[in-house]
């Protein structure tokens, strides 16, 4: 039995009140799309298979150096967390899967099992936290965890990397996704050479005590909160880490992780290219790592991104898998309209890629014909794919309108007067 947070009512009375309009507005992008030789009941299955994880931390209310203002009705522990994260799937049916971050997430697992077959959710990547300290935790990270100078701090972070995969064993995860924020401040602090064996020795030990059919994802990020050096910094770097951890070993690509304007696609390109890559937080920024909703920004970038990746399957790049994940902070929205908006953000931008004439792409592409290919790339991306996605969720019992669904269900107010209210806070991302 799945326990579905959002009256079921609520959503067949909104359904049936969009059901003729939908239809006919499918219909009519179909026939657009046969002239153009494209089945558009295979687009939208393929739409309908194509899933992405929520990350647990993502429905609560974020924050920057400076403040955080806290919503009404706020998770106040995982299994909250995870109450809010099956309101996202029963709308969307698009996010089947939560990511955990432990300590942050950390309770018995037959408990956490137990929740989210109830709530019809699986758990994705497991993920650990050596960027912030505990409570009792013996050595701090304020100077660097991995590639901390002393010896003990750094077997501390090992043994919990070791610890998110024994957890992740028990709850069905299969991959370990490490972020450090090591790195220094001040020219001179650090000894870049010396801190980066640090870590690839420490990696290593984590990457020893992987199961077989686990993957380890790394993540590279320019700066914050080391604002001079950090110790995974760009994806060269982070290829680096892959290539001397072993086949397991895989990069993970963070939206926001890159300077202002960099081509993350061809980045993206690359690591398909040498068989490294291993998937994707997907969130947007303007000016450097905001974090804001996926596709608010440039919805462009995250079509060309998709572009590569339909690309990869079509011409069947060897062992290409990559995992997908949102990783926002939501700091004046509320975090399930943004994280349902975000879903659909990446759908649509898999949906216009999957519209792409690739044989026409490639000829003008050989051809040198710069003009018709960006064309061609233009011709997909401004195709209104939102009936394909409308209908995918329809046909999945998920909300045609999942916003306005929630809305009228009142889920946000019926938290709020349950879950205590959270206390304004003064800086820290949360």
């Amino acid at each position: 039995m799945t326990g579905k947070p959002i009256p079921a009512d609520i959503i067949e009375r909104k359904n049936a009140a969009r059901a003729a309009e939908l239809r006919r507005d499918y219909e009519t992008l179909g026939e657009r799309l046969d002239r153009r030789g494209i089945a558009i009941d295979a687009i939208k299955d393929k739409v309908a298979a194509f899933a992405i994880a929520v990350p647990s931390w993502g429905v609560g209310t974020g924050g920057t150096r400076f403040a955080r203002f806290p919503g009404p009705g706020e998770p106040r522990d995982i299994f909250d967390k995870l109450q809010d994260c099956a309101v996202i799937h029963q709308l969307t049916a698009a996010t089947p899967t939560v990511s955990l971050h432990i300590p942050w997430d950390k309770a018995e697992p037959r408990r956490l099992n137990e929740a989210a077959e109830h709530l019809g959710l699986a758990f994705d990547a497991m993920n650990s936290n050596t960027f912030s300290d505990a409570p009792g935790q013996q050595h701090s990270y304020k100077f660097g965890s991995l590639s901390h100078t002393v010896a003990a701090t750094r077997r501390q972070a090992v043994e919990h990397n070791l610890e998110c995969i024994e957890i992740g064993k028990a709850i069905g995860s299969n991959a370990l996704t490490v972020w450090i924020g090591d790195g220094s401040n001040f020219p001179g602090q650090a000894h870049f050479t010396k801190a980066f064996e640090r870590y690839l020795d420490a990696m290593k030990d984590i990457y020893a005590a992987l199961p077989g059919d686990w993957r380890l994802f790394t993540e590279h990020k320019m700066y914050e909160p080391a604002f001079y050096s950090t110790v995974v910094q760009d994806w060269g770097t982070n290829y680096l880490i892959a290539q001397e951890l072993g086949p397991n070993a895989f990069c993970l690509v963070d939206l926001g992780h890159h300077a202002p304007n960099v081509n993350i696609e061809m980045i993206v390109a690359r690591l398909i290219q040498f068989g490294k890559l291993g998937g994707f937080h997907f969130n947007d920024s303007k000016y450097g790592d905001d974090d804001l909703d996926a596709g608010a920004i440039d919805p462009y970038r995250l079509f060309l991104i998709f572009n590569e990746l339909v690309d990869a399957v079509t011409r069947a790049a060897p062992g290409f898998k990559p995992a997908h994940m949102l990783d926002q902070s939501h700091n004046v929205t509320d975090p399930i309209e943004s994280l349902m908006l975000s879903a659909t953000e990446v759908q649509r931008a898999y949906a216009q890629a999957l519209l792409v004439d690739r044989a026409a792409l490639e000829g003008f592409q050989d051809a040198n014909d710069a003009l018709m290919a960006t064309r061609t790339l233009k011709a997909a991306f401004r195709t209104d794919v939102e009936p394909i996605l409308a209908m995918a969720r329809f046909e999945a019992g998920a909300a045609v309108d999942p916003v306005a669904a929630y809305r009228e269900s009142g889920y946000r107010a019926k938290v709020a007067a349950e879950r205590p209210a959270s206390v304004a806070g003064g800086g820290g991302i949360v």
